[in-house]
Formats: structure tokens, C-alpha cells, sequence
């Protein structure tokens, strides 16, 4: 214990903020407040199982969306704010909020539908002075939230704000925050679009999130976080573990008994875990009783849920076919694909069942989640119901795909395309292949340009540059990137298929 401390201690590849939080962890991780049972801990052990390094007592939810439109209404008395009356006092009070606001990674996961919040004083004051707030209020975040996964939102109607975001987001070129675009051809001009485009290619955001799917699961009043999480605004997701489907269909002796045995045993075992944690975050921590993100409003205990994650889909269904080559199993394969779609309608089923002990907005269920992975996961793992890296089929495949797997995960998934620098000659073209891909189905479109400094890893977003600067053994002020380092060192995450 004492040398594992040290090595955080000593590490100088870390900034202090990034000590202070490897250590907090460490330490969070070591607690054993919420005993497992011998099931669990074995579960784990054989890498089944995974809680994502979320600790055993959880005093904060995983990610926490609040409804910031109270505080553009009302202020904080907590925070000892009043209602903004301009947009610099409107970017002030919510940057100031945003340090208020956990979630596991320690900064906020959601920055609030800024177009929609920022347009009424955006409107009010010249058009240069307005871009200078908004670039100011865009470099802060960037050098204060300094975690890739903090996610911000705008659209689907088309707006002043908006464009000035998406401007100054290639301007500025950097990480951080993600971006989505709530994307409804009814709703969303074509012209605003192609701006989204234009700059989803050149610096990897905004990814588009299909507004009609996202509206009828959750409401109008929805939020994408962190990664591409989809959560209801004034709620969040208590807990997010996953089922690694990989080593789940390792444990089978063949088909028949991985969906008669195997997947509901570790189903199970997840949805017990998951309750656990969400009874002892509400019923025991501090958080829904004195946090004041709950006693003014910003949220309530009713809108949050549970998020089932897993991963491997891929690997697991070429597993079960004893399929050896990825270019000839899933997402190639009609039987493959076929299979998969049987795995994740089992799951579901069995999750959809399951009575959990708190949520009540959703009728007391969890939601399923296509978690994107983690450094460590390797190659035997790919993000949630993607293809395996390098091994993805050509594009309208791999939309066609997406469209049937998509729809299970209401609290997210989504697919990324790696294209040619030739794409930013027609956006337009691009927009096409969205609409499509969206109006079939497909939950969440992500792309960017094969040579750019901002990339998209599975979710999050890191700079090249930044990398170097990890390999160079130099800090670097995204906590992210060493994540992304991981990734593309132990998964080729980097190294998707070019369209």
C-alpha cells in the first residue's frame, strides 16, 4: 500500500490536481464498506464483471445532470448567486456552479444545453463582444475542467449562440469540452448543420445525437454526458458497471448454455451489485439529503437511474461462433450479427425485470449503457456494441449495423467514423449520410479528419499533441490524455479504418 502511494507521490508525469485525485481514489478503491458477496468478488477476479473503479460506498452518483436553467432563473443561495442579468454575469455564475458539481471523474460531466441557456443575453448585447465572452468562457473550461469527458450541448434549433460556439470550437481547437448536437432535420436548418459538420470534421465535434430517439426515451428535457450518455436534466445515473460479454462467453461450453446459464447468472450478479450501491448512495450518503444540488432543485433522486453497461459484444458473439478472423465475424457476418442482436434482446429482457430500489421516473428500471471501454481492456474488448478496431466494414454496414444494436441503450451508444481529409470539400455529403444513418435508427454519430490534433478515442476527445507530451514524459493538463495514451497503446484506438 505504502509503495503504490509513493509511485502517485513521486510520479511526475502528474500535475497536483491529478495527484490529489489518483490519490483520493486510491483510497476509495481500498474502502469495503458495501460488503460483496464471494459470487462478486469472483466475478470480478475472473475479469467478468467491472465495476469501473467506482469504490465500494459511493457518496456522489456517476454523473450528475443538473437543470441549469434554474440557476439562469433563480441563482444559488448555496453559491450566493443571483440570477445572471447579462452574458458575462450568465457565463460567470455557471462556471462558477460547475466546480460545485461532482461526478466519479470529480468535475461535471454535463455543462448544460449552452445555446439555449446563453441565446437571450447572447442577443442582447454586439455580436463581437458576445463572441469575445464566449471565447473567454470556452478557455476557462478548458483550462480549469480539465477532464475530456465534461460535455456540453446545443441545438436542435439553429441560433446566434450556437454558430459562435461552433466558430470559436475550431478556433480555439481543443478537447475539451465534448460536444453534441441535438440533431432533428425538422428542426435543425440544413445550413446549421453543415456548420456542425464542417467543424465535427476539423476538430472531432459535435457528434450528432438523434434528437427524435433521445426525446421519445427521456422527454424534451434530456441531456447527452460525459462519453455520449443519454440522462434526463434535473437527474442523472447513479451507477454505471459493466458485463464484460467477452469473458462471459468464455465461460460457456457453448451456446445454449451461455443464454441458459452463463449470461443470466452474470446479469444477475450485476443487477445485485447495482442496487447495493444505489441503496447505499441514497440511503446512506450525504448527497440526496444536504448536497444543495438537491435541496434547491438542480436535481432530484426520482430522475436518476441506473446505467447496466457492457462491452465485447463483438468479441463474444465471434467467440460463440469460434469465428477467428474479426473480418469474417461480426458486423461481416449475417449469423454473427444475428446472434448479437439475440444477446443484447436476452439482456435486456432480464434487466427490463428487474425491479430496482430507487428511480421512479422510469418506473423503477435500469437502462442499458454500450460502455466505450477503458485503457486497460486490450483488444479483446471492443466499446460497447462496436466492431473491433481496424476490422470495422464499410460504412453504410457499419451504419446498418448501429441502426438494429443502437436502439437498446438509452442511456447510450454510439459509433465513430475515421475519415479522409477529402470529406471537408462536401459536408453536405456527409449531413446526407447522417440523416440516414439517424432516420434508421442509429442513435449517435461521431467523425473526424484522419490528420487532426483533436481525436475522438471512444467517446471522450484528447489532442495528439498532448499524447506526444506523455510520451516525451512531460505532464499534460488533460486528465484524459493518459487515458487516450492507454488506449491507443493497448487497444490501437487511433487506428480506425479510414473512409
Amino acid at each position: 500500500m505504502h509503495e503504490q502511494v509513493l509511485e502517485i507521490i513521486k510520479d511526475k508525469q502528474l500535475t497536483y490536481a491529478q495527484q490529489l485525485l489518483a490519490l483520493a481514489r486510491y483510497a476509495e478503491n481500498l474502502d469495503q464498506t458495501i460488503q460483496l458477496s464471494a459470487e462478486l468478488i469472483q466475478a470480478k477476479k475472473d475479469g467478468v464483471l467491472c465495476d469501473l473503479n467506482e469504490g465500494t460506498a459511493p457518496y456522489r452518483p456517476r454523473y450528475i445532470i443538473p437543470d441549469y436553467q434554474l440557476l439562469m432563473e433563480k441563482g444559488s443561495n448555496f453559491l450566493q448567486l443571483d440570477a445572471p442579468t447579462d452574458l458575462w454575469e450568465a457565463c460567470n455564475s455557471l462556471l462558477i456552479m460547475y466546480k460545485h458539481v461532482p461526478s466519479i471523474t470529480s468535475f461535471p460531466v454535463y455543462l448544460g444545453n449552452l445555446d439555449e441557456l446563453l441565446e437571450p443575453f447572447v442577443l442582447k448585447i454586439d455580436k463581437d463582444e458576445a463572441k469575445k465572452c464566449l471565447r473567454l468562457f470556452l478557455i476557462n473550461i478548458d483550462r480549469t475542467l480539465t477532464d475530456s469527458f465534461v460535455h456540453a450541448n446545443i441545438g436542435p434549433k439553429a441560433s446566434l449562440t450556437g454558430e459562435l460556439l461552433l466558430e470559436l470550437t475550431q478556433e480555439i481547437n481543443a478537447a475539451i469540452p465534448n460536444l453534441t448536437l441535438k440533431y432533428d432535420p425538422q428542426i435543425t436548418s440544413d445550413d446549421f448543420a453543415i456548420k456542425a459538420v464542417s467543424c465535427m470534421l476539423k476538430v472531432a465535434k459535435p457528434s450528432f445525437a438523434n434528437h427524435k430517439m433521445f426525446t421519445k426515451e427521456w422527454s424534451e428535457k434530456y441531456a447527452v454526458a460525459s462519453c455520449y450518455n443519454g440522462l434526463t436534466i434535473g437527474g442523472g445515473g447513479f451507477t454505471l458497471p459493466r458485463i464484460r460479454l467477452y469473458e462471459c462467453a468464455k465461460k460457456a461450453t457453448d451456446i445454449n448454455d451461455f443464454f441458459e446459464r452463463v449470461l443470466p447468472y452474470y446479469v444477475k450478479l450485476q443487477l445485485k451489485e447495482m442496487d447495493d450501491r444505489v441503496k447505499f448512495l441514497v440511503e446512506e450518503s450525504n448527497f440526496f439529503k444536504s448536497n444543495f444540488l438537491v435541496t434547491e432543485g438542480f436535481v432530484h433522486v426520482d430522475n436518476f437511474t441506473g446505467m447496466f453497461g457492457l462491452v465485447g459484444l463483438a468479441e463474444a458473439v465471434n467467440t460463440l461462433l469460434s469465428i477467428k478472423d474479426p473480418d469474417l465475424g461480426y458486423g461481416h457476418n449475417d449469423q454473427a450479427n444475428a446472434l448479437a442482436i439475440k444477446i443484447l434482446d436476452k439482456i435486456n429482457a432480464q434487466v427490463q425485470a428487474h425491479q430496482a430500489p430507487y428511480g421512479k421516473r422510469f418506473d423503477n428500471h435500469y437502462r442499458l449503457h454500450a460502455q466505450v471501454g477503458i485503457d486497460s481492456d486490450g483488444r479483446q474488448d471492443s466499446p460497447g456494441v462496436r466492431c473491433p478496431i481496424d476490422h470495422e466494414p464499410d460504412m453504410i454496414d457499419q451504419i446498418i449495423l448501429a441502426q438494429k444494436t443502437h436502439p437498446y441503450f438509452p442511456t447510450g451508444a454510439g459509433d465513430i467514423f475515421k475519415v479522409e481529409e477529402t470529406w471537408l470539400n462536401t459536408p453536405e455529403s456527409m449531413l446526407d449520410i447522417i440523416k440516414g444513418a439517424l432516420n434508421g435508427g442509429m442513435r449517435y454519430f461521431s467523425s473526424y479528419c484522419a490528420n487532426n490534433d483533436v481525436v475522438r478515442v471512444t467517446g471522450y476527445l484528447v489532442k495528439r499533441s498532448e499524447l506526444e507530451k506523455l510520451d516525451q514524459k512531460k505532464q499534460s493538463l488533460n486528465n484524459a490524455s493518459v487515458f487516450g495514451q492507454g488506449a491507443r497503446d493497448k487497444s490501437d484506438s487511433l487506428n480506425r479504418r479510414v473512409y
